[in-house]
């Protein structure tokens, strides 16, 4: 047990990793079939055929597990740094004898944020749907809708808020010695803190899946990889700006296409 425990690192790296693999798997293999019937499988449980008509409110269920599925496949990678650096004060503590938490609270409080937001897209996806402004394929029927939310996504990356929940999400060892909590659920209430910010900073890129599609699964990368990018590389603040403005542009063309 004292041997598994040196190599923690490496146990979390794994465990995210295999998380985050199994995520996308089954997200590449939804995708895939939808795209092959023209039926959208979400969960194992079809959905819809080739019409617009409304869903019924069971569809809820599988449409919110899609959402929390795609936020693990997307998030996880650039919630690392954060829950790497929490698994290493945690290791430095139980070497000096201190209380310490298994990394999976934080993490659970983390995703906890995510699944909540997933319920929430899902509604959203639910209305969309039975106003005729998704197509079976789950992109947005409206230029004016995939417009406004490029719009939107792009001038919220100049904001304040984003700026204050990017700046905290790009600090995790300043996060941890400004925040942190002792016990279990210390541990979960920062998972909580640490994903309230992250979905402050990422929502509205989020909503930008009812543009090009919310299977679509190169379109799901690129999101997740910018999210990524923004966290991680040294200019990331500078690269959300840009960003924002292409997407301010993109947004403009779609709506006076």
């Amino acid at each position: 047990m004292e041997a598994i425990l040196k190599r923690d690192r490496a146990i979390v790296v794994a465990a995210l990793a295999a998380i985050t693999l199994l995520a996308w798997g089954y997200l590449v293999y939804e995708a895939r079939a939808m795209y092959h019937t023209s039926v959208c499988y979400c969960a194992g449980m079809k959905m819809s055929g080739p019409d617009t008509g409304p869903w019924s409110v069971g569809t809820l269920l599988p449409l919110f597990l899609m959402w929390a599925e795609m936020m693990v496949a997307m998030m996880i990678p650039s919630a690392a740094p954060m829950i790497l650096t929490f698994a290493m004060v945690n290791r430095k503590r139980r070497e000096q004898k201190q209380p310490f938490v298994p990394t999976g609270i934080f993490l659970l409080g983390y995703l906890a944020v995510w699944t909540g937001f997933s319920a929430l897209a899902a509604v959203a996806q639910w209305i969309l749907h039975a106003r005729a402004l998704l197509s079976p394929m789950m992109v947005s029927t409206s230029p004016l809708l995939g417009g406004g939310l490029l719009i939107v996504a792009g001038g919220f990356q100049w904001t304040p808020l984003k700026n204050a929940c990017l700046t905290h999400c790009r600090s995790p060892l300043s996060f941890l010695m400004t925040d942190w909590r002792e016990g279990k659920w210390g541990a979960f209430f920062m998972g909580l803190k640490h994903g309230a910010h992250c979905a402050g900073c990422c929502w509205f890129l989020m909503a930008l899946l009812f543009v090009a599609g919310v299977m679509n699964v190169w379109w799901i990368a690129i999101i997740a990889l910018f999210v990524l990018l923004e966290k991680v590389v040294p200019e990331g603040l500078f690269v959300g700006k840009v960003a924002g403005v292409v997407l301010v542009a993109w947004g403009a063309w779609m709506a006076l296409r």
